[in-house]
């Protein structure tokens, strides 16, 4: 059986030690980069409510910077952090799981869906 050369196995290990490392350092430099952003407002334009068309899924934008996402008869489905930059929206479920959307004219487009501000939903 042919054994891998030593020095092999050092550059191997050398290599994925600073994948590691910088793999490390840039979850670092995004926990600081989030730690930046403070909190929105509570006269943002996107605190508030969020419903899509059929009213299944709703996102509450919190003014402490924390959202509510409710899914058919289960409130509270995901809770987590959120940031709006411009008219970018970035959620942290306190999960793990990450998702982003744009608001574009007035109108939340998150993954597939577009929701509504609660007094602007179509009826």
């Amino acid at each position: 059986m042919n054994m891998p050369h030593r020095s092999h196995l050092s550059i191997a290990a050398a290599v994925l030690l600073l994948a590691g490392t910088s793999i490390q350092q840039g979850h670092a430099q995004m926990n600081h980069a989030r730690t930046k952003a403070s909190a929105p407002d509570a006269d943002h334009p996107y605190v508030g409510m969020w419903i899509t068309g059929d009213g299944h899924i709703r996102h509450n934008l919190l003014p402490n910077g924390r959202y509510d996402e409710a899914r058919g008869r289960t409130e509270s489905a995901y809770r987590g952090r959120y940031e709006v930059r411009g008219n970018h929206i970035d959620y942290w479920d306190d999960t793990g799981f990450t998702a982003d959307g744009e608001f574009i004219d007035g109108v939340l487009h998150h993954a597939g869906m577009i929701l509504y501000r609660d007094e602007k939903l179509p009826r």
